[in-house]
C-alpha cells in the first residue's frame, strides 16, 4: 500500500531554509520554556505519599478531592486509573515537623458510608528519591544519545550522525518543551515517553537516511539535493503509514488508558507528529548543511590512493 507514487516529485529540498528556520523557532520556544516556566514535577520527583484506592461504586473525581481537602489534606491530586471506582490520590511532601500521609488516613477521609474504599497500594517518595529519580532520569536521556550518535557513526559516518542527533534532540526537546509551556504534570510515565520518543525518531530518520546511503551510491549523476529529495519522497508513503499506525495506538492510550498513562500518550502523541515532521523536512536538509556527499560514503581502502587525495 502506497498513499504517494514510489517516483512522486516533492520538492522539499527546495523548503529547507524555511523548514529548518520553523525548526529552530520551535526549539528555542520549547527552551524558553523550561528555562523560564520550567516542568510541573509530579510526586515522582518531589516526594510524596501515592495512595491507590477502589471503591465500591464509580466515584465521582471531583467529589473525592473536596472529601479529602474537607479533611485538612491541601495540593491533593485525584485521578482514576483503569475502571471508575480505581482512584490515585497523590499528596505533596509535608513538612519535616508534620506527621506523614499514610494510606490508610487517606482510605478514610476519601470513602464515605455508603461507597467504601479498599486501600490498594500506598507509597511514600522522600525528597531524596525523587532527586535521585531527576538525576537518574537525565542520565538516562544522555545515554541514549550517545548510543544513538555511536551507532549511527559506526553505520554511516559523523555528517549523517550529527544530523541525525540533532533532528532527534530537536524532536525530544519539543515534546519536553510542551509540557513545560502547558504546565501539564511530568511524572515518571512522560519521562518513559519521552525515551521512547528519541528512539521512534531516530528510527524514523536511519530508514530516510538508508535510502539516501543507497541513492548516493547508485545514482552518482544526480546532485546532492536531488538525491536527498528522491529518498525523501521514496520513503513519504512508509514514513507516514507508520507514523498513523503507531498515532492510532497512543490515541487509544490517551483516552482509554486512564489518566494515570495520559501523561505518556500525550508526550508520544507530540513526538511522533514532530519526529515524522522532522525525518521529512529536518534531517535531510540537515545533511545539506552539514555538506553530506556520495564520497563521504565511499569506503578508503589502501588499494585507492585516488580517494586519499581528494578534498
Amino acid at each position: 500500500m502506497e498513499l504517494f507514487p514510489h517516483d512522486s516529485k516533492f520538492d522539499f529540498m527546495r523548503l529547507r531554509w524555511v523548514s529548518l528556520g520553523v525548526a529552530a523557532v520551535l526549539m528555542f520556544i520549547a527552551l524558553g520554556a523550561m528555562a523560564f516556566n520550567g516542568f510541573n514535577y509530579a510526586l515522582d520527583f518531589t516526594g510524596g505519599t501515592v495512595t491507590e484506592l477502589k471503591f465500591a461504586k464509580p466515584v465521582q473525581v471531583e467529589e473525592v478531592r473536596q472529601r479529602l481537602v474537607a479533611g485538612g489534606y491541601e495540593g491533593v491530586e485525584v485521578r482514576t486509573f483503569g475502571s471508575g471506582s480505581d482512584i490515585v490520590v497523590r499528596l505533596p511532601l509535608r513538612e519535616a515537623s508534620e506527621k506523614q500521609v499514610t494510606g490508610t488516613d487517606v482510605q478514610l477521609a476519601a470513602q464515605t458510608a455508603d461507597n467504601r474504599a479498599t486501600l490498594l497500594r500506598s507509597d511514600f517518595v522522600g525528597p531524596q528519591i525523587g532527586e535521585e529519580l531527576a538525576i537518574n532520569g537525565a542520565l538516562a536521556a544522555l545515554f541514549v544519545v550517545i548510543g544513538f550518535f555511536g551507532y549511527v557513526m559506526v553505520r554511516f559516518e559523523w555528517k549523517f550522525a550529527a544530523a541525525a542527533i540533532v533532528a532527534t534532540l530537536h524532536d525530544t526537546i519539543i515534546c519536553a518543551g510542551w509540557f513545560a509551556l502547558s504546565g501539564h504534570e511530568f511524572d515518571l510515565a512522560v519521562l518513559a515517553g519521552i525515551l521512547s520518543v528519541m528512539g521512534y525518531s531516530i528510527n524514523d530518520t536511519i530508514v530516510v537516511f538508508d535510502r539516501v546511503r543507497e541513492n548516493f551510491r547508485t545514482l552518482h549523476k544526480l546532485s546532492p539535493v536531488e538525491v536527498l529529495n528522491r529518498s525523501v519522497n521514496q520513503t513519504l508513503s512508509r514514513t507516514i503509514i507508520t507514523s498513523f499506525v503507531a498515532l492510532l495506538t497512543v490515541l487509544a492510550l490517551y483516552f482509554y488508558g486512564g489518566q494515570s498513562l495520559r501523561g505518556m500518550a500525550e508526550s508520544q502523541i507530540i513526538g511522533i507528529i514532530v519526529g515524522t515532521l522532522s525525518s521529512i523536512f529536518v534531517a535531510c536538509p540537515l545533511l545539506l548543511w552539514f555538506g553530506a556527499t556520495k564520497e563521504d560514503l565511499i569506503v578508503r581502502t589502501k588499494e585507492d590512493p585516488e580517494l586519499d587525495r581528494r578534498p
